[in-house]
């Protein structure tokens, strides 16, 4: 997919997700569609679990992309956002709270290394080119 032209855009939606990270292997959260484009804005992890710490990987599977002004970048390969992030029982850490772009057909893959003790939430729009 080339790089869209965001200031033509037809459609934009503001959405929330959630997730309970139920494995402690990586796993696909979320894979953008054809024609669309995410702004993720905001990422919070929670940690459920009133005893112990639990940490989080979160990583994005670019797909293959053309830039439209940048050179000497990977056009694909798999990036961590959060790599063994430990987060204390009962607390709640940001993520990230400056936006990101995702492009059609990446992908953004998460996992805790206890199952089902890290909830995710995450803001985003949606934008259709």
């Amino acid at each position: 997919m080339a790089n869209p032209n965001i200031v033509a855009v037809a459609t934009i939606f503001g959405e929330s997700v959630g997730y309970n990270l139920t494995a402690t292997t990586t796993t696909t959260l979320m894979t953008v569609s054809s024609g669309k484009l995410l702004k993720v804005n905001r990422i919070t992890v929670a940690n459920v679990d009133g005893t112990n710490a639990a940490s989080i990987n979160l990583s994005i599977t670019k797909a293959n992309f053309t830039s439209a002004g940048v050179t000497n970048f990977d056009t694909s390969g798999t990036f961590f956002i959060a790599k063994t992030i430990s987060v204390p029982a009962d607390a709640t850490l940001v993520l990230l709270d400056t936006p990101i772009y995702l492009m059609e057909a990446d992908v953004l893959k998460g996992g805790a290394s206890a199952a089902s003790d890290l909830d995710l939430v995450i803001s985003y729009d949606v934008i259709a080119v």
